[in-house]
């Protein structure tokens, strides 16, 4: 018997049955971290990391389900489900029949290793929540700087005022001034030129700051947040749902740029997945309306006239300068959120980062490369051999020079 099924439904299919045996299967000097690999890879964008009720498309994964399944089982089921199903598998019919007939994609390729990881992974559960508050901090930290500085000027300003107004009162109280308080003022500068030229200096100085960080600020889009035309939550998807985000910038790894999803990508769940969480339906009709896809019979329509989802862009560099995300994310092993910042926590995204010429070369310079990276034995050898033994950063490597990003 053969069946064709979506391609997202055999992924359900295979993950959902990752995690059967997890109460027989011992944890103990497993790869954890390789495990979650895998998991975000194949698994998060049709599973939740938690209880079975908690259903994607498939249900939630966690320690609690599925006791009856052997180890072997589990094996033979990931590496060929289809083959189990048309033996006649009794445990392997009822799960076909009980998620509509969905089939994994075999994975033969997967070794009794990658299966052990990802189950050691789901026995440990989903992580705790941490909230990043470093764009706050940054931005805070900012704002007190020049409220400082303006606090002090106007103390300063205060207090020449308030000793003027005091010794002219006095003198007039001693008898020893009939000039008022104007003249009494034009006689207090001519005796005390040091303070004039102090508050003088610090008034020039204070101007000159601010118009530098108002300057500053051109060209600057941090905390820029535009409406899409999709109220797409990466929240959602890449925080509670542990999708990777390589699975829709899938070209953040081997290209200059990450991307941005075709409606495909979408349709690979939401050919099934019709209502939303947060929206209902509303937003997810639009991805239908895009491509053409008739959700009552979970058919495209033909002869349709697709809409490309004219998204806006978010994070823009000027023309001058030249990044690479696959240099950063393959060669340096960045994560997205230095430079997107918490994006898992985003409902709609924004620019938490400055993303200036001197907020790059900081990283540059704090940057520590990892001298056992193949690439850099190619092709910094003799700077490794010069800095042996020392932390080098891509600063010490070339990573200031003009040319690297503007040419």
């Amino acid at each position: 018997m053969s069946i064709l099924f979506p391609y997202f439904f055999r992924r359900c299919a295979f993950n959902f049955f990752l995690i059967i045996s997890v109460f027989s299967y011992s944890v103990v000097g497993q790869d954890i971290s390789l495990g979650e690999s895998l998991f975000k890879a194949n698994c998060a964008s049709c599973h939740y990391l938690g209880p079975e009720e908690k259903k994607l498309i498939g249900p939630g994964l966690s320690d609690e389900i599925f006791e009856e399944y052997s180890q072997d089982w589990l094996y033979s089921w990931i590496r060929n489900s289809s083959e189990m199903i048309e033996s006649g598998d009794k445990q392997a019919v009822e799960i076909y029949e009980e998620y509509n007939k969905a089939v994994m994609t075999a994975f033969p390729h997967f070794t009794d290793s990658d299966i052990d990881n990802i189950l050691a992974y789901i026995k440990q559960g989903p992580p705790e929540e941490v909230v990043s508050e470093v764009a706050e901090l940054v931005a805070g930290e900012e704002q007190s700087s020049n409220t400082l500085i303006l606090i002090i000027l106007a103390i300063v300003t205060f207090n020449i005022i308030l000793l003027v107004y005091v010794k002219n009162t006095l003198k007039i109280a001693a008898g020893l001034n009939q000039g008022g308080f104007f003249q009494s003022g034009l006689a207090w500068v001519r005796l005390n030129p040091p303070v004039i030229v102090l508050s003088s200096i610090l008034l020039v100085f204070t101007g000159m700051k601010g118009c530098w960080n108002s300057l500053s600020t051109i060209g600057v889009a941090q905390n820029y947040q535009p409406e899409q035309p999709i109220a797409f939550s990466h929240k959602l998807h890449a925080g509670e749902q542990g999708i990777d985000c390589n699975y829709c910038h899938h070209t953040a790894r081997d290209s200059k740029h990450a991307g941005i999803p075709s409606v495909n990508v979408c349709m690979n769940c939401h050919t099934y997945i019709n209502e939303g969480t947060i929206t209902g339906k509303q937003e997810i009709n639009k991805i239908y309306a895009a491509i053409g896809f008739d959700p009552s019979t979970r058919t495209y329509i033909p002869d349709y006239e697709q809409q490309p989802v004219e998204w806006v862009r978010v994070h823009n560099l000027p023309d001058l300068a030249y990044f690479n995300h696959s240099q950063h994310v393959n060669v340096a092993g960045v994560e997205c959120q230095t430079c997107h910042g918490p994006i898992e926590e985003m409902d709609e995204v924004y620019q938490a980062s400055k993303l200036t010429m001197g907020w790059c070369i900081n990283c540059h310079r704090e940057t520590e490369i990892d001298t056992e990276n193949p690439y850099y034995h190619d092709l910094h050898e003799k700077w490794i051999d010069k800095y042996h033994g020392e932390d080098v950063t891509v600063d010490m490597i070339g990573g200031r020079e003009c040319a690297k990003c503007h040419y």
